[in-house]
């Protein structure tokens, strides 16, 4: 009687193995390729570096930006921004001493794929008050801007100083030009807004080739989690520019 061949388990067990590694990276990669696709199309997160947008947005929040809604719809005023420097918006970084390589690959695949938001020092959010042919003017008597004529009350979400009820403490006069907007901080006196850049080649407007997106929801802290508002119905009464 001959015995019959023992199935050599342990080289079993290897094929098993590999092919369970092998589908484990077929997963993480199609996660990253999905991932990366969202972040470069659809929502994209950052955070927040400064106090320029208090009350709204609190420094070191994390907000998500909806990229791929106002490329169909486009924008509107009193939509919460996130957009790029036109050019002298922000101070020259000083260059960050060098990191281990490690961690700046890990960091520059975080990033790639959504999961880091380490170029929001590199971006600014604002509020946006005037779109492309907007005639906005500051201020009338009650301290109000005005929109081609219009005024508008801002004092729901305006962070001002105890006693303070003018919008804006630098008068502007300005027009819109076609694919650009106008757009200011909602802590006024705290924020290098276009007020503060019209000497600036771009004249303080924002090309919008170079806005990202529209911010719509806080994420962190916890106790902050919940949509950023626009309050559109604060320029209803907003005739379209002549």
């Amino acid at each position: 009687m001959t015995s019959e061949p023992v199935p050599d388990a342990p080289v079993k067990r290897r094929r098993g193995f590999w092919i369970f590694l092998r589908d484990v990276v077929v997963i993480i990669v199609i996660a990253a390729l999905v991932s990366f696709v969202v972040k470069s199309f659809v929502v994209r997160s950052f955070y927040i570096p400064s106090a320029s947008m208090e009350k709204t947005l609190l420094v070191n929040d994390r907000i998500l930006v909806d990229e791929l809604t106002p490329r169909w719809t486009g924008y509107e005023r009193g939509d919460v921004v996130v957009f790029t420097d036109p050019g002298g918006w922000l101070p020259v970084k000083q260059k960050a001493p060098p990191r281990p390589l490690i961690i700046e690959w890990v960091d520059g695949l975080l990033t790639l794929i959504g999961l880091s938001s380490s170029d929001s020092e590199d971006h600014l959010v604002k509020r946006l008050i005037g779109l492309p042919g907007d005639h906005v003017v500051c201020c009338n008597s009650l301290g109000q801007i005005t929109i081609n004529g219009a005024p508008i009350d801002e004092l729901s979400y305006l962070n001002l100083p105890e006693g303070d009820t003018a919008a804006s403490n630098e008068p502007f006069d300005v027009t819109v030009p076609e694919r650009s907007i106008w757009v200011l901080g909602d802590n006024r006196d705290r924020s290098q807004d276009a007020r503060a850049h019209q000497e600036l080649p771009s004249g303080g407007f924002v090309p919008l080739d170079d806005v990202v997106g529209k911010a719509f929801l806080t994420t962190w802290p916890l106790s902050r989690i919940g949509t950023i508002d626009g309050h559109h119905d604060i320029f209803n009464g907003v005739p379209e520019p002549e």
